[in-house]
């Protein structure tokens, strides 16, 4: 039991706030991109990655695994985007670090997204059963290639109030 749940059902929570994490950082950065201030929908993604971040670390561990330093790394790339955000304001060099540290925990949460799928949907399986096949590989290059693009444009876009 986790927070009064079945691990089942405390699984089927923490991926529905991993996918509304996922969405809002989407629709954030569409409008990052579009030179926007942050807004409503930046704050729902950075509560939701949070969320995901903390419930995370609530399901029984008993060893040091990739999922858990991928959870470290959130949460430290969250830290100091909160910090970039709420009290360096976004002023000179922060508005950066806030880019650069927001995308990185966005990138975290769809680079679990690519594993737990190719684990879990059979059609992907069969492509890269142990995860460690080229085209699970590929499609967490292009993922990755993706959010440095994505990274590179928003800083040269993005211009808070």
């Amino acid at each position: 039991m986790i927070l009064g749940m079945s691990i089942a059902t405390f699984t089927i929570v923490h991926v529905v706030i991993s996918l509304i994490a996922i969405a809002a950082g989407a629709v954030a950065c569409a409008r990052m991109l579009e030179g926007r201030r942050l807004d409503t929908w930046n704050s729902v993604f950075m509560l939701f990655t949070v969320l995901t971040t903390v419930t995370g670390f609530l399901f029984p561990i008993t060893v040091f695994t990739p999922a858990i330093g991928v959870g470290i790394v959130s949460g430290v790339a969250l830290t100091i985007a909160l910090v970039a955000l709420y009290v360096g304001r976004l002023v000179g060099a922060w508005c950066w670090v806030y880019i650069a540290s927001t995308l990185l925990a966005f990138y975290l949460n769809v680079f679990v997204l690519v594993v737990q799928s190719f684990q879990k949907i059979g059609f992907l399986n069969r492509f890269a059963p142990t995860g460690a096949e080229p085209p699970f590989a590929v499609v967490q290059g292009i993922v990755l290639l993706g959010f440095i693009l994505l990274g590179f444009l928003v800083v040269k876009r993005f211009r808070p109030a």
